[in-house]
Formats: structure tokens, sequence, C-alpha cells
């Protein structure tokens, strides 16, 4: 297997085992790897086999991935990874249905002969809500995601009604600068031992 097939290889594979929660999901990590989600910042360790609180492991989840896009340099690369994420979630009662759609940048090191993961941020892109049940009503007061993040809004709402928390600060599509400077960073990162 070529460099670029192991690196799409291992960053679909990580996706993989992070929706089935398997153990085998360590593996594709350095252990001293960070990922920076809408629901943590830190190690690696503090995100493996965990859920936010608006996800239910009792209702479906549902993820599907785009084409990686591989920028390699050497034994150091970074990858750029479209993903769609379903979940059902019960908002006000009522079961709905939010769909995520976010970009996943991992930063990816060779060591050993073999490719892991040093970083994983996500960009948020859009979402949306709906009643898993065509004609229900979600009760959703317009007030209340008026000044919820557009990249992210319908994720945020079902997380504070779950009575979990979520930053207004995390990466997303609506703040250009800040998603430029991640891009920025990558490059600086790819390229630091050149």
């Amino acid at each position: 297997m070529n460099d670029f097939e192991a690196i799409s290889q291992l960053v679909l594979k990580e996706r993989m085992y992070r929706g089935r929660h398997v153990k085998e999901a360590a593996n594709c990590y350095f252990p001293d790897a960070t990922v920076t989600t809408s629901w943590q910042s830190g190690p690696v360790s503090t995100f493996l086999g965990k859920q936010p609180a608006d996800f239910a492991n009792s209702l479906p989840i549902v993820g599907r991935f785009g084409t990686p896009i591989v920028h390699q340099n050497g034994n150091r690369a970074y990858v750029e990874l479209s993903s769609t994420t379903n979940h059902r979630q019960m908002i006000n009662d009522v079961e709905a249905v939010i769909e995520s759609y976010m970009r996943l940048i991992y930063r990816v090191e060779k060591q050993n002969n073999e490719w892991k993961i040093v970083n994983l941020t996500s960009i948020d892109e859009a979402d949306k809500m709906q009643p898993a049940i065509p004609g229900q009503d979600l009760k959703v007061n317009p007030d209340d995601i008026a000044k919820l993040r557009r990249s992210y809004r319908f994720l945020a709402y079902g997380r504070i009604k779950a009575g979990g928390k979520i930053s207004q600060d995390l990466m997303g599509t609506d703040r250009k600068v800040d998603e430029d400077g991640l891009y920025q960073k990558a490059e600086n990162w790819l390229h630091e031992n050149d």
C-alpha cells in the first residue's frame, strides 16, 4: 500500500471505528495526539469511548464521509475529509434528526513506517434539524436559536436541550479568519522540517 492509500485508509478507519465505539480507534492515534471537536478540546484519551450529552447510543447515529484530500510532504500530511452525521435526539419530547455537515482536518505523521494521527480538528459548515416523523412539531422557539452560530446552530441547540454545553467559539465556516488560520497552521506544520 502506498502512502496515499495508507493515509486515506487511516482517517476512514478512524471514523468507522469511532462510529462503532470500538477500541481499535485508539490504534489510529499517537498516544499524545489531540482532538478538537464541538464537545471536546484536548488529549485523545478524553475523546475515545465518550460521547457528547446530546448523543444517545439508544438512538441511531449515522456518519457518511467523502473522499479524503491528502496534502503530503515526506513523513507528514494533513487530510481534509468531508463528513455528514445524522443523529437522533429527543427535542421537546419529539424525536428529531439533526444533520451536521463538517470538514475534518487531520494531521498525520509516519513514524516507524506507520502512519498515525497527530491531531484532529473539526470545522462546522452547516446543519439542519427536522422531526424524525414528518408532520410532527418540534416546538422550537426561534428566539432560542437566534443567537446561535449559523455553522452549527442546531447542533448547539440540541446539545443545550440535552443539558450539555457548547462553546460559541468553535471552528466554523462562518468565521473565515479562523478557518484560514487553521489551514495556515496545517501548512506550516507540514513544511516545518523543510
